[in-house]
């Protein structure tokens, strides 16, 4: 009893994983009475929720991969630069994944170089309080622009206008990012034609 009520003490915004157990020396099959006895809720492979929580699918689809980073057009909603819900989650992962995450039906993988993968990569806080993990808008911009042929046109058209008279952001920055990512080029005529 002792070890069930140390598990539910360890939520942290709602959440708890597998790891926070096993790093408090608390033996794992106290995770299945407590679901068996209905007061936690397994909602991903090593996450729990209390029972009756609702959950956030951000939060749940991240915990899937440790590399795992909202990208393109979701990121371009987590930054206020697109209005439109996500329906089917777009996460970045890198070259070579073989996870869970290519069986979620709501989620578009995008995959990059290993050592472009954290390239951008800022902690996001929810509403809910949750950190996740998603590029800066500088980045974004740059992955809606190499991946301009898997966006709808209107919300990429939107987003690069948006972002050209935009404050948020840093253009230096931007072009760092598109020299390291093989598309200066691209990304400087795209502005072009805003000029």
């Amino acid at each position: 009893m002792e070890y069930e009520k140390r598990i539910l003490k360890l939520f942290k915004n709602g959440y708890l994983t597998t790891k926070d157990v096993t790093n408090n020396n608390i033996p794992r099959l106290y995770l299945t009475r407590l679901t068996k006895d209905d007061k936690i809720e397994r909602v991903s492979r090593g996450v729990y929720i209390k029972k009756n929580e609702l959950f956030d699918e951000f939060v749940i689809l991240q915990s899937k991969s440790k590399n795992a980073i909202y990208s393109n057009t979701t990121a371009l909603y987590l930054h206020g630069f697109s209005n439109r819900i996500p329906i089917k989650y777009d996460i970045t992962i890198n070259n070579g994944y073989n996870g869970s995450l290519q069986k979620e039906d709501n989620v578009n993988l995008f995959y990059t170089k290993r050592e472009l993968l954290r390239l951008g990569v800022i902690d996001y806080k929810l509403n809910s309080g949750n950190i996740i993990r998603v590029y800066d808008l500088d980045k974004t911009i740059c992955d809606i622009i190499k991946n301009k042929k898997k966006i709808d046109a209107e919300i990429f058209n939107k987003a690069i206008r948006e972002y050209f008279y935009s404050k948020k952001k840093n253009t230096l920055k931007l072009y760092e990012y598109a020299k390291m990512m093989n598309i200066y080029n691209k990304v400087r005529d795209t502005f072009e034609v805003l000029k």
